[in-house]
């Protein structure tokens, strides 16, 4: 019997969409069927050997890993025990430094999502790293918090990007994800005072539906926005090391990035290297912070302020979404 800090649904594993990489008709069908697209070894894995190479030295940095040297790291690293009390488990060092500009940059990793959307990517730089250390209180449950994307971003119709940096296996974790729930694009978020999403309940999700596999690096994983998913708290010695980015076919509708030169609760302007952009806001527009939370009132001014970076969804002169990049 499993403990109730063990209790997740049995999952099955994840469908592989390698095969229908130059068939645009079957991705595009397997998109709304299944709600993502999980390629297997097909990211250059000595692109993401670089990419890593940012956790591994903030995990040395922070003590919290003894010191790699020439080791390899593709299976992930061991946790030494070192203190986690000033540990940055959203890890904003990283952040600070952006190396997903250069990593996307990188000729094959480039040249595989060219291919993917038979155009050029528009990577939108809303991105999450990942470096999560074993769950120290395991009567916790295993799972993060049930949620679908596009609640939270309306108006912006990006994929989301999960790419696992090493291997992240059943008891690390990782991302597990509700298969064949995003073509009725329906939210199984209940609303929360002020008009924000509240977590989806386990039980809203029917228990075969879930999905997860064995993630390598070289994987890649796309999600629909409406396809439920969650992360598993890590259950092994090893930290969890993961990129989680947002990207469009250039083609697409995509948002507006750039830098706030007004903004006030029923307006914002921003200027970017197009020019300058002046949007309305309303009560419906989701304005949100860092974590989903829709703001509202002097809320929108205290957070959104005068020079910081903002990515906006519209439709005509009206913001859908304004939010922050991380």
């Amino acid at each position: 019997m499993q403990h109730a800090a063990e209790a997740f649904p049995q999952t099955q594993e994840l469908k592989t969409h390698n095969h229908l990489i130059d068939d645009k008709a079957a991705l595009d069908a397997a998109w709304e069927q299944d709600g993502y697209w999980f390629f297997r070894d097909v990211l250059d894995k000595a692109a993401v050997a670089r990419l890593r190479q940012s956790w591994i030295e903030e995990l040395e940095r922070n003590r919290v890993i003894d010191p790699v040297g020439s080791s390899a790291t593709d299976k992930s690293v061991a946790y030494n025990g070192g203190s986690l009390e000033t540990f940055p488990f959203r890890m904003e060092p990283i952040a600070a430094k952006r190396p997903w500009v250069q990593f996307v940059a990188e000729q094959p990793i480039n040249a595989f999502f060219t291919r993917l959307f038979k155009d050029d990517p528009f990577w939108v730089p809303v991105v999450e790293y990942r470096a999560t250390p074993p769950q120290q209180d395991r009567t916790k449950s295993r799972i993060d918090a049930i949620h679908q994307d596009g609640p939270f971003s309306p108006g912006i119709p990006f994929r989301i990007c999960w790419i696992p940096l090493a291997e992240i296996d059943a008891d690390i974790g990782g991302l597990m994800l509700a298969e064949g729930m995003a073509a009725d694009r329906v939210s199984y978020h209940p609303k929360v005072e002020g008009g924000s999403n509240g977590a989806i309940p386990l039980d809203a999700i029917p228990a075969d539906r879930w999905r997860r596999t064995t993630y390598q690096a070289g994987d890649v994983l796309l999600m629909n926005l409406w396809t439920p998913h969650t992360g598993l708290a890590n259950r092994s010695d090893r930290f969890r090391l993961s990129m989680d980015h947002r990207v469009m076919a250039k083609g697409d509708k995509c948002p507006l990035v750039g830098i706030i030169e007004d903004i006030s609760e029923s307006h914002v302007v921003i200027r970017n290297a197009q020019g300058e952009h002046r949007l309305t806001i309303d009560p419906e527009t989701y304005v949100r912070n860092t974590v989903g939370q829709k703001l509202n009132g002097t809320a929108i001014t205290d957070f959104h302020t005068i020079g910081s970076e903002v990515i906006i969804a519209y439709d005509g002169d009206r913001a859908s979404v304004v939010r922050p990049p991380h």
